[in-house]
Formats: structure tokens, sequence, C-alpha cells
């Protein structure tokens, strides 16, 4: 029986439609990993001293491997993307970068690990909207297995200063090509 797992999803640089769009089609190359379905994304006001709005939303996806060959798949994606984490340690509580795309490991299973490498689920998904509102499309009765309480119940006590707000439907179609005329003779 294939792992059920909930990702993460988040841009604020470039054209963050086009890394959000190509972050989706890295995930769905993974081997042995599918794409089951995706949230709305939506637009979160950049937290701390950052500029730039950020997308976000989640995808859910069934995969044979397990979390932590996962979260590695994951951030070989963002390196590709052109991700730059700092080596050795994690930046501070409330340090905030920009960043081309991060992808989170907010939930596999019911499964709660915590390594070195990895913490599922995510440690602070229960303090970001830009993370509970897509989850309460996906998986609204999901429980968080740490805190014993549902999204909807994560959501609905949660007090967040940030605006985040549904982004244009159209931002996950890709742009449509680009029409070559014919040569003049």
């Amino acid at each position: 029986m294939p792992n059920r797992a909930f990702i993460g999803i988040g841009s604020n640089l470039g054209d963050r439609a086009a890394n959000y769009r190509e972050a989706i089609q890295r995930i769905a190359q993974i081997p042995q990993t599918r794409v089951v379905r995706q949230s709305s994304i939506y637009e979160t006001e950049p937290v701390g001293d950052l500029k730039g709005a950020f997308l976000n939303g989640v995808i859910e996806v069934e995969t044979e491997i397990t979390a932590d060959v996962l979260m590695r798949r994951l951030l070989a994606a963002e390196r590709i993307m052109g991700r730059k984490r700092l080596r050795g340690r994690k930046p501070a509580r409330g340090k905030y970068r920009p960043r081309v795309i991060d992808l989170d490991l907010l939930f596999f299973n019911k499964e709660t690990i915590d390594t070195r490498a990895l913490t599922v689920p995510h440690p602070r998904l229960h303090e970001r909207q830009f993370v509970l509102s897509p989850m309460s499309e996906l998986a609204p009765t999901l429980i968080h297995p740490k805190l014993n309480k549902s999204i909807s119940e994560m959501m609905a006590a949660l007090k967040s200063p940030y605006r985040v707000t549904l982004a244009r439907a159209d931002l996950l179609r890709p742009p449509p090509p680009v029409k070559r005329e014919a040569a003049s003779r």
C-alpha cells in the first residue's frame, strides 16, 4: 500500500507561478511517486523583513518511498531550481529568506518523525495559515499526530496577522505557446 504524504510548496522570487508549476512537475517525476491532488494557490504576505508576496499551496502524493528518501528528493528539486540553503545549520527562528522554491514535507501517513534531518509533521504548520488553508481543502479531517487536532480545528484556532488570499485560478495553467509568424518570401 502506498504512503500518503502532503507537501507544502512556496515561492516568492522570479516567476512565482512558473516556479510553482515546475516544482509540481519535478515532484511528479520522483520514481514511485504520483501527485494525487493539489490545492488552490494562495498569495501570502511575506513574513518579517522579506519583500514580495509568496505563492503557497499543498499537494497530496502517494509514494512507495520512505519519508527520508522523499525529503532528500524534495531538497534535490529545490537545489536544481536554484534554492540555496545554509549549510550545517538551520536559520534562527524568525530569520526568513526569499526563495525561488520551498518544498516542505508536512505529513507522511500518520507518522511522527524527529531526526536531525527530518521532522514530520512539519513543526510549525499549525502556526501558518498559508499551510492550513490549502491543507483544509485537501484533508480537513486529518488529525495532527502530535497535537491530536484536525486541520479544521487548527485552522479555526489560528490567529494570524498575515494576509492569505486565494490567487488567480489561471496561475497553475502554463502560458499558451508563442505563435510564430510564417516567414515572408
